[in-house]
């Protein structure tokens, strides 16, 4: 996801796609010790998605606080 797209989400909306990003890590890496996935690159591209829409999240609940 780009960065402008995740800004749009609300918190609610950004828990349940982190919960959803870190459920498709935990398979790929799954499928990537069983063998069935080549492309280890794709794992790196979702754990950066999940960095940012974390980051991005924290700064909307800092936002929230004040």
């Amino acid at each position: 996801m780009k960065v402008a797209e995740i800004r749009k989400l609300s918190t609610a909306q950004l828990t349940t796609e982190t919960t959803k990003v870190r459920e498709e890590i935990a398979e790929l890496k799954r499928r990537l010790h069983m063998g069935e996935v080549q492309n280890v690159r794709v794992i790196r591209g979702k754990r950066k998605d999940l960095a940012r829409m974390l980051t991005i999240l924290s700064e909307a609940l800092i936002k929230e606080a004040k």
